[in-house]
């Protein structure tokens, strides 16, 4: 079986050394919410009563908001110079 969203997660977490307080800021960048006792379901092992498995949807804001604070915001766009004439 290969690697779970919660592997892939975990992985990032190390790589990236990231403390919760750290993961909960990259997710307000994305402006989703996330909170401690979440965080902790997530990154505990299957076999634990309170584990949660993490979602597509939770691990694809995590990446947006990664990609956020590792690069900057998008600087905005400008209009193409044949979008002025128009």
């Amino acid at each position: 079986m290969g690697l779970t969203n919660n592997d892939v997660f975990k992985k990032l977490r190390v790589a990236h050394k990231l403390r919760d307080d750290d993961i909960i800021n990259i997710f307000k960048l994305v402006d989703f919410k996330v909170t401690k006792s979440e965080l902790n379901a997530i990154f505990r092992k299957e076999d634990h009563p309170k584990y949660m498995e993490c979602g597509d949807q939770f691990l694809r804001n995590f990446l947006d908001g990664l990609i956020i604070h590792l690069r900057g915001p998008l600087p905005p766009k400008r209009p193409n110079k044949s979008e002025k004439g128009k």
